[in-house]
């Protein structure tokens, strides 16, 4: 029997031995798994010319979440970041390689030392080892024979102005366009500072369509499309500055990298381009030949003056209509007056504009309708009138001149016959009779009468007060109103653009159903660019922890959350997977749903 148990406790001895070694074994498994995360940073060159590029590139074997890129000291950025994904499986074994890539322009020459970067994976921090770079003075031949290295060149945004020279008030246009080399390739473009127009009245021209055209820039065959138009009325003399425009190009450029078929990988980098400032001289219009009547107007111009009925009774109405017509400034003057006999009541016009402004400047005809009502019987003429302009074709002032308007007025019918008894003994038939407005003023229409030593409520000033007091709280009221549905309205303003921002790239994703890559690519920009509108976050802070933190903040369910972080999850990696058009609907359906969701919740 004491044998039998020295055999069992030597046994239950090896078998606690045994755990301890599988226990160590795993922990230490696990420990060379942390070990394996691999974090590096390289640089295309290690020495360059102060007039080459540079390409900096931070590879992690994992997928790691809150990068922060190191200080570029001494270094310009002209390309980047951009982000790159790739997982592999060979025999069984699966690799992930995620990749941040800039392109950099040297500012100055000597030693440049690229600082750490950092990335957390699965709650630990790794950092990369600085790298030193050496400038050197330029070289003759720059190595910038790859695209990647060019980043983006052969772009050129062009401001294309009709005239430099013109006058006062003269239309001329201004025209930005986007030269494009052959071997060029954008995926779209965006303003970043639009130019301000001082010393000028403006007009932009809506470009329907944006067309690919042919062309050259510097003597070579480009493409071009036209971004933008502008009319420009110059208002002041001397040299004014048209501002450049300034846009945001994504830019195709080529990689060292290349897919299973040997064809090149492309990425997606970010360049800003401006137009140059251009002036304008402005001349003033000639002092000579100036005729006292001119009102400003510049162009080429037709112009009369027309009545819609030429005989009527008296003291009912009649509309004289001043028109002018051509093209040029016609928004910016003022049509003469008209001149009538001296027994007509006229009354203030009714202008009107039919202008439509094209990239030749203001088109159309602008005009002036008077009532009018003759006083009394008689044969009366409305004297020609003039209208002067500057047309800047022949460089001289010419004056138009419209036809006289006879019109013959009848006794009203109305009116006793004795009446007219005194237009009888006029001398002259054809003299206006002048009315004479003053003949019962001594006459005092308004009286103030009222028992004497006797006080009063009526028209009182405790009555008046009392009397405009509800109309005088209307517009405190109103203003009340207002900062109280201030806030209300900002918030359906950002849920409009932010819906409206979801809604044109999940569109844009809903068309790239059956390519993968296209189309969770769409499907996460619409996501980000949600975030951006929705919750004010910047593309640096778009990781995971920080969005669940806001979304919570803004009292937004822990289910929601997680539906939200497993799309933007499964973007990432289904990009770069094989994945069926049944499971990119079912995204896509996901995706909406969880906007929808989180709209309804965000307070």
């Amino acid at each position: 029997m004491l044998k039998k148990q020295k055999v069992k406790n030597l046994k239950q001895e090896k078998t606690g031995k045994m755990r301890k070694l599988i226990f160590l074994l795993v922990f230490l498994c696990g420990l060379s798994s942390l070990a394996q995360v691999s974090f590096t940073a390289e640089a295309s060159r290690s020495k360059l010319g102060i007039n080459e590029r540079l390409k900096v590139q931070f590879k992690v074997d994992a997928n790691g979440d809150n990068f922060r890129p190191p200080s570029f000291n001494g270094l310009s950025l002209i390309g980047g970041p951009s982000q790159s994904f790739s997982e592999q499986y060979i025999n069984g074994k699966s690799s992930f390689q995620k990749s941040y890539t800039y392109f950099f322009q040297p500012e100055k020459r000597g030693k440049i030392t690229i600082g750490q970067a950092e990335i957390t994976v699965e709650g630990q921090v790794y950092k990369t080892s600085p790298i030193e770079i050496e400038v050197t003075a330029a070289v003759d031949q720059p190595n910038q024979s790859r695209a990647v290295a060019e980043a983006g060149s052969g772009i050129h945004l062009v401001a294309e102005v009709s005239k430099s020279n013109p006058y006062v008030n003269e239309g001329i246009y201004v025209v930005y366009k986007l030269f494009l080399s052959p071997t060029v390739n954008i995926r779209n473009w965006r303003p970043l500072d639009d130019p301000k127009f001082e010393g000028f009245w403006s007009q932009n021209i809506d470009i329907e369509r944006l067309e690919l055209k042919e062309g050259e820039f510097g003597g070579q065959p480009y493409r071009y499309v036209e971004l933008r138009k502008t009319v420009l009325y110059p208002q002041k003399t001397g040299e004014l500055k048209i501002e450049p425009l300034s846009i945001s190009v994504s830019v195709e450029v080529p990689t060292d990298k290349r897919d299973f078929f040997g064809r090149r990988l492309y990425d997606i980098v970010e360049k800003n381009y401006s137009a140059k400032t251009r002036t304008i001289d402005v001349k003033p219009l000639p002092i000579a030949g100036k005729p006292d009547d001119f009102s400003g107007a510049v162009g080429e111009f037709e112009f009369k003056v027309k009545t819609n009925k030429n005989e009527l009774d008296a003291q009912t109405s009649l509309e004289l209509t001043t028109e002018v017509k051509g093209r040029g400034n016609l928004k910016l003057f003022n049509l003469p007056k008209i001149q009538t006999p001296s027994s007509f009541e006229v009354y203030e016009p009714e202008r009107k504009e039919n202008v439509r402004t094209s990239s030749l400047g203001m088109r159309g005809s602008l005009s002036e309708t008077y009532t009018v009502i003759p006083e009394f019987k008689g044969d009366y003429v409305v004297q020609p009138n003039t209208f002067t302009y500057f047309n800047p074709r022949t460089e001289t002032y010419e004056t138009l001149k419209s036809e006289p308007i006879a019109i013959k007025v009848n006794s009203d019918p109305e009116r006793p016959a004795e009446s007219q008894v005194a237009s009888s003994d006029r001398d002259d038939a054809n003299r206006n009779v002048i009315s004479s407005k003053n003949n019962f003023n001594y006459i005092k229409l308004n009286t103030d009468l009222k028992p004497k030593d006797q006080s009063r409520f009526f028209q009182s000033p405790v009555y008046w007060t009392l009397f405009f007091l509800p109309f005088l709280s209307i517009p405190f009221m109103l203003i009340f109103g207002k900062v109280k549905s201030r806030e209300t309205d900002q918030t359906q303003i950002q849920l409009k653009r932010a819906n409206k921002l979801a809604k044109r790239y999940l569109s844009e994703a809903k068309k790239n159903i059956g390519d993968s890559k296209m189309f969770y690519e769409s499907l996460e920009r619409a996501l980000h660019n949600y975030m951006k509108a929705r919750l004010k976050i910047q593309t640096l802070d778009m990781q995971k922890d920080k969005i669940r933190e806001l979304l919570m903040s803004k009292g937004v369910s822990s289910e929601t959350i997680s539906e939200f972080l497993e799309i933007l999850k499964s973007c990432e990696f289904a990009r770069y997977t094989p994945t069926v058009t049944a499971d990119m609907q079912k995204d896509y359906q996901r995706a909406a749903k969880v906007i929808s969701e989180i709209d309804k919740e965000v307070k």
